[in-house]
């Protein structure tokens, strides 16, 4: 090694491999001087002392909850070498009821994605690799939750005495920023450990929060190709095999099969109803809520529900049991660009007009950006149907099993009918397509069901009275 000083070290000298020194072509006086010999300690530094990492993780799929095995990725948000916190998103999958976004649960780096986009994920199967920093808390991934998504919200409020609630520094801070106690919420992680997931999910139980819809990438639209290129295409078009929701779809209707549908339509004058919203419209919009007829139809169909709970009830596969229902959730079909969803307001019974069309506008903008969950899409008790929104007027609505009934409800059209004296009017007319399950509803119920639904619709101050 050189034995001389940096103060000795001329402009000129530098050292040699010999040991002596000579000229360097920079001076300590240089300005670059001083970086350049930060630059030397730091590249010393990490050769002599490298940056430690930490295991490689395995991070598997877990249950997402009512009994789904398999899932289909949407979408990748990392990509192999992406450096990844805790909570940030990893990719977006779809079942054949609900699209979810997985998260990522530690700090690292992702080595190995194991699926690409549009194939199958197994649950309890690696998702992705993820080298984790040195330092992090690792949790042990399980294979598989067994635990059902029922079992999970009875046991929502339960607190387990004696025993301490498991959850990193990180969520813990998340659950105090949000005044969330850790005893209230179920972990769905390895021995009951809180996720951020789970403090996610309560919180939007609790507060109805919307999730910030997932960008869209915009793509021009491709010019038209001629006809001979056209037919070529279709001609060479594959198979595309059934997944996600309209592999759902297949499931659903192939059981509804099964189910002898029973069908009545009826008329309803809702003359006065329009007038009623006319007057509410601007209100509810100085609440910054949209307010249209479905939640009328709907708050009138939970009123009738009180009085024929029938309707509300499900039946088992064989037909030996009937289960009435004493919360009205009540479906609404939906068109989205994922297909036809059916998601429904939660205990309508014990809402206001003004509180379900609040709710239906938060399905309506979670439908919208394409993030309807589980919460939304389960549970359904009844469906209405708004056919008239595209047009339609009649319908032959096909019952979702497990429940019994289902209305269509057809375009709202101008039409002259007589009133008391005789004379011609304009009135506002809607026709109602219903279908009932014929094993354990009659005609007749289903009439009557129909006559005091058009009752509240025709004269809405009715309504009133039996409001809670």
């Amino acid at each position: 090694l050189c034995s001389r000083s940096s103060s000795d070290v001329t402009q000129t000298s530098r050292c040699s491999t010999a040991g002596c020194c000579t000229r360097p072509s920079v001076s300590p006086d240089h300005p670059a001087g001083p970086y350049i010999v930060v630059v030397l300690c730091f590249v010393l530094f990490c050769f002599v002392f490298p940056v430690s990492r930490g295991p490689i993780v395995q991070f598997k799929l877990s249950d997402i909850g009512e009994g789904i095995m398999e899932v289909t990725v949407k979408e990748w948000y990392v990509k192999e070498g992406d450096k990844v916190s805790q909570f940030d998103s990893i990719c977006e999958v779809q079942s054949d009821k609900a699209s979810v976004t997985i998260t990522s649960r530690y700090d690292g780096v992702i080595k190995k994605l194991y699926y690409d986009v549009d194939a199958t994920a197994l649950v309890g199967k690696p998702l992705v690799d993820i080298e984790t920093e040195s330092g992090s808390e690792v949790i042990q991934e399980e294979d598989v939750v067994e635990t059902p998504a029922m079992a999970r919200e009875e046991h929502t409020h339960q607190e387990i005495k004696g025993h301490k609630t498991q959850a990193t520094p990180s969520v813990r801070r998340l659950a105090m920023e949000n005044n969330i106690k850790l005893s209230e919420v179920v972990g769905t992680g390895k021995d009951g450990r809180i996720l951020k997931e789970d403090i996610l999910n309560f919180l939007a139980k609790q507060t109805g929060a919307i999730l910030p819809p997932t960008p869209e990438i915009q793509t021009p639209a491709p010019s038209s190709p001629p006809l001979a290129a056209a037919v070529a295409a279709a001609a060479a078009r594959p198979v595309k095999p059934l997944k996600g929701f309209s592999k759902a779809m297949v499931k659903t209707m192939t059981a509804a099969l099964k189910i002898p549908h029973f069908g009545y339509c009826d008329e309803v004058d809702l003359s006065r109803l329009v007038a009623l919203r006319a007057e509410l419209r601007s209100v509810a919009e100085g609440r910054g809520v949209k307010l249209s007829y479905m939640p009328f139809f709907i708050k009138a169909a939970s009123l009738s529900l009180l009085q024929f709970p029938v309707l509300n009830a499900s039946v088992d596969e064989a037909c030996q049991n009937i289960t009435y229902k004493a919360s009205h959730n009540i479906g609404l079909a939906m068109d989205t660009s994922q297909g036809l969803l059916v998601p429904n307001v939660k205990n309508a019974q014990l809402l206001s007009v003004f509180e379900i069309a609040q709710a239906l506008n938060r399905l309506q903008a979670l439908g919208a950006a394409g993030q309807l969950g589980t919460a939304e899409l389960s549970g359904g008790t009844f469906t209405l149907s708004n056919i008239g929104s595209i047009g339609g007027t009649y319908a032959k609505p096909v019952i979702v099993p497990p429940e019994v009934a289902i209305g269509a409800l057809g375009k709202i059209q101008i039409l002259p009918r007589f009133d008391t004296t005789g004379q011609v009017i304009r009135a506002h007319i809607m026709k109602v397509s219903w279908s009932a399950d014929h094993r354990i509803i009659d005609g007749a119920t289903m009439c009557r069901f129909s006559n005091l639904w058009r009752e509240y619709l025709e004269n809405p101050a009715s309504m009133v009275l039996d409001l809670k």
